[in-house]
């Protein structure tokens, strides 16, 4: 093959998408840490798809436009650091290739390159042993092998997939840590599965869905009996062996249903359990089914863009509806991504004006935040809080995109972090008054967590096995136990080492043992001068976060 024309661009497209998709949960399983925040492949899946949906509505006959709306998909979906990046290199790949109506091998290697440079340009402090070094090496080879001697497109994915197999395996040689573990860096293991999907289709063998996606015809009054519509979402979860013979399907139900979900079915099959629930929270919800397991496949759609697509196309001339009520003007806005009731009512105490559900297992989106700041048109100046730093890029992404509005990004890289800044917050105050003192106060928390692990591995020469609970503080692992009370323990013993902090905060998670609790409030009051203070966060996966301050 010769040269790609806009037909071919959307199925080699498909062929990508469909092979990411189809090894997402092997790609979350990558990961340097032990700890059950794997979610890369989910993120660079939900992210491409996105990019892919764009690109089959988008009708124009001219590959350009389709490249251009494959590229604000991307952008918009993106989810986590790794989709992030994802969108940036395909940004990069359309701005090399704009106005072309057909692309040959020479234009596609110049694109993938200038798609490294972009990605590169994007990131603050690039680093190497990523998915960054895989699209930069192995886009510069092909380029560089293609200006020595021209060949056609199937040598050239043929290259790109040799080339980017050969960075990934020496990602670890970059990053001890991933070596120390024994794995490859997990985003650029999700850019090869792309490049091979784009490679069988150019091969003549296209990668399709393992699980066809399940298409039924949209009826508007079915869609009218929720009034707020929300997200139809669904996901298939492989359980844990932990879960195989212990899993109640009633026990699962009334979780999703306590969250507010609807149209709820919850089916199990041997170790797998497929969920289908209407919910204006999806992440929540699959927050909820990971804890059982690996996602094997999600899709969530918006039942109200679907709605307004259905009636706008069916009625055209419909009345207009009434405005909304204007909200007064005022001078902030605060946005705050965190997952967990109490958590969530902690931040809106504080005086956060809207939350983004999201968190460590399910990263929101770029368009997730563009929408909230949209919302937020009332509010002169408006102050992200990620809460994680898997976040952080989209939340900038968004920024970017919200030119028009005074955005700005506060890099706090947990929910520590991000409640003391909330809670010192002057909304009389300037905005670079406030930056700068909340950089202050973010630099001033030290975050710890207590968590468990989903796989064995030896981290820092610290030994773990599946189940174990972890202390984690200052990136590494303070103690490894079966018995979480111990790992508290432990974990407050290294922190009482910081003298120069006069608070604890103590936020309880979901799994909330009353006995367990009392006995680590005496603890600190036994052995340590400092004020506590425990909190029911209710959140998913940490069984304590601990802020130090």
């Amino acid at each position: 093959m010769d040269r790609l024309d806009v037909n071919q661009f959307k199925e080699m497209l498909r062929s990508g998408c469909a092979n990411l998709e189809n090894h997402s949960a092997e790609i979350n399983t990558l990961n340097v840490f032990p700890v059950p925040d794997g979610d890369t492949g989910t993120n660079m899946s939900m992210t491409f798809t996105n990019g892919y949906n764009e690109a089959i509505r988008c009708n124009s006959d001219s590959l350009s436009d389709v490249a251009k709306a494959f590229s604000k998909g991307l952008l918009m979906g993106a989810r986590g650091n790794s989709g992030v990046i994802t969108s940036q290199i395909f940004r990069g790949f359309y701005q090399s290739i704009e106005g072309q109506e057909f692309i040959d091998t020479r234009e596609i290697a110049e694109a993938f390159e200038n798609g490294a440079r972009v990605a590169y340009k994007a990131i603050m402090k690039p680093v190497e042993g990523t998915i960054l070094t895989v699209i930069r090496e192995a886009s510069w080879y092909c380029n560089h092998d293609y200006e020595e001697a021209p060949f056609d497109l199937n040598t050239y994915f043929d290259k790109l997939c040799a080339y980017s197999k050969e960075s990934l395996d020496h990602t670890p040689d970059y990053l001890p840590v991933l070596k120390e573990v024994g794995v490859v860096d997990s985003g650029g293991s999700g850019l090869l599965r792309i490049f091979e999907g784009f490679k069988a289709y150019i091969d003549g063998n296209p990668i399709d869905f393992e699980e066809k996606k399940e298409e039924t015809e949209v009826n508007p009054a079915l869609l009218l009996e929720n009034e707020e519509f929300g997200y139809c979402t669904e996901f298939i979860v492989r359980l844990d062996e932990s879960f195989v013979s212990t899993f109640d399907e009633k026990i699962l139900k009334k979780k999703l249903t306590d969250m507010g979900g609807e149209s709820l079915v919850v089916v199990k099959d041997d170790d797998l359990v497929k969920v289908h629930v209407h919910t204006l929270k999806p992440g929540d919800a699959l927050n909820i089914g990971q804890r059982y397991g690996e996602f094997i496949k999600l899709k969530i759609e918006n039942m109200q863009e679907q709605h307004s697509h259905i009636i706008n196309k069916a009625a055209p001339l419909k009345a207009k509806q009434e405005p909304k009520e204007e909200k007064p003007k005022q001078k902030y806005g605060l946005i705050a991504v965190a997952a967990g009731d109490g958590v969530c009512k902690l931040f809106k105490d504080l005086g956060v004006d809207v939350i983004v559900s999201g968190g460590q297992t399910m990263n929101p989106s770029t368009e997730d935040f563009v929408k909230v700041i949209k919302d937020l048109s009332y509010c002169d100046n408006i102050f992200i809080l990620p809460n994680n730093s898997n976040i952080i890029l989209a939340a900038q992404q968004a920024k970017d995109v919200c030119e028009d509005r005074n955005v700005y990004v506060l890099e706090t890289k947990s929910i520590q972090a991000g409640l003391s800044a909330a809670g010192m917050f002057d909304r009389n105050g300037e905005v670079e008054a406030n930056i700068e003192e909340l950089k202050d106060v973010i630099s001033n928390v030290l975050a710890a967590s207590v968590t468990y692990a989903i796989k064995d591995t030896t981290y820092e020469g610290v030994e773990v096995k599946e189940g174990d609970y972890m202390a984690i503080a200052n990136k590494g692992i303070v103690a490894c136990e079966k018995d979480r009370l111990d790992v508290m323990l432990k974990l407050l013993d290294y922190l009482f080492k910081n003298e120069d902090k006069d608070l604890i905060t103590i936020i309880v998670g979901e799994n909330r043992n009353d006995e367990e609790v009392e006995k680590i409030s005496k603890y600190i009051a036994d052995n340590s001068s400092l004020e506590c203070e425990i909190i029911d966060g209710n959140q998913p996966v940490y069984s304590y976060l601990v802020g130090l301050e």
